[in-house]
């Protein structure tokens, strides 16, 4: 531990003897006070004094890939049973969140600005993880293992994509394009910006039949748990037919909304885990679980659209 000498002003350590300024001193006294010395092997202290009791601004330094802090699960019986009281599924406790990361490749584009400006970060990333789990499993279906989440900011062309890591699969990376962030309107760039989060995210836990699903279940999947946040961008239209039942995104989402509506819900939590059991044979998939096929399905998603325009004018 340190001592401090009141003879010279100076803390005597092992390694490193600091002067303090005292402004308690005369200007004279403090003006002819020598360098301080060096010990060996070390890099010379900056000019300026460490004055007590201040602090000075400095600059950040540059933006690095560093891990998120998150909040430790509950431990007591006591606090889980206040987080179901508020709204907390049961699941959300039961499962440990992964390595979080941020890493912005660009701090001075534009769109960095903007993402730093619109969200908290590591807030949005606990919290889009824990409603993947929420919409997407109970507590008898185990989701794929992730052992990490990296989101990279960077100059790219479209929205976003994810990916494993080349290293490891279990370690997913969210590639979310500057220039996009860069372009959504202000009113909109909070929602917008977690909605992205969100779809990615449900990437990086869904399952997909060993990849044989079909890639429009696979994103529609993705945009049905981001519907069921509350974060449907404006131009999402429910009363638009789509051209075939999995178009995928939105018009996909849409479709999976009348299912969960129709046959219960939990319907999309059990095609997701009926997807990490089995490859994706059409037929017999939809035959099983919900008893019929598809195309049945969709033809009478698409004549409940009907109805409700024909409402809507006869309303009028």
């Amino acid at each position: 531990m340190s001592q401090f000498n009141p003879e010279t002003n100076l803390f005597d350590t092992e390694n490193l003897r600091i002067h303090l300024a005292l402004s308690q001193g005369s200007p004279s006294e403090s003006e002819s006070t020598s360098p301080m010395p060096l010990p060996p092997q070390t890099t010379p202290v900056p000019p300026p004094v460490f004055m007590p009791g201040m602090s000075h601004r400095t600059e950040a330094p540059a933006p690095t890939s560093s891990t998120l802090p998150f909040r430790p699960k509950p431990n007591s019986g006591a606090d889980q049973t206040k987080e179901e009281e508020e709204g907390s599924s049961p699941q959300d406790s039961s499962f440990e969140l992964p390595r979080l990361r941020l890493h912005i490749e660009d701090i001075s584009h534009a769109g960095s600005s903007i993402f730093l400006s619109a969200v908290n970060a590591s807030e949005v990333l606990r919290s889009s993880v824990r409603s993947v789990h929420q919409h997407l499993y109970g507590s008898s279906t185990a989701a794929p293992p992730t052992r990490s989440v990296t989101l990279l900011l960077r100059d790219i062309d479209g929205v976003a994509y994810t990916t494993g890591s080349d290293l490891d699969r279990d370690h997913k990376e969210i590639h979310f394009s500057l220039r996009y962030i860069n372009g959504i309107a202000a009113a909109r760039r909070t929602a917008e910006v977690t909605g992205v989060v969100v779809h990615e995210l449900v990437h990086c836990y869904q399952w997909t039949g060993q990849g044989s699903a079909p890639g429009g279940l696979v994103e529609g999947i993705a945009d049905w748990v981001r519907l069921q946040i509350g974060l449907a961008p404006p131009h999402w239209n429910r009363d638009q037919v789509p051209s075939k039942w999995d178009v995928g995104y939105q018009g996909t989402a849409y479709f999976l909304q009348y299912l969960e509506d129709r046959f219960g819900g939990g319907t999309v939590r059990r095609l997701n885990g009926k997807l990490r059991k089995e490859k994706y044979s059409e037929k017999a998939f939809w035959t099983e679980l919900v008893g019929r096929p598809v195309e049945q399905l969709f033809e009478d998603y698409k004549a409940t659209i009907s109805k409700g325009e024909d409402e809507k004018k006869t309303a009028v």
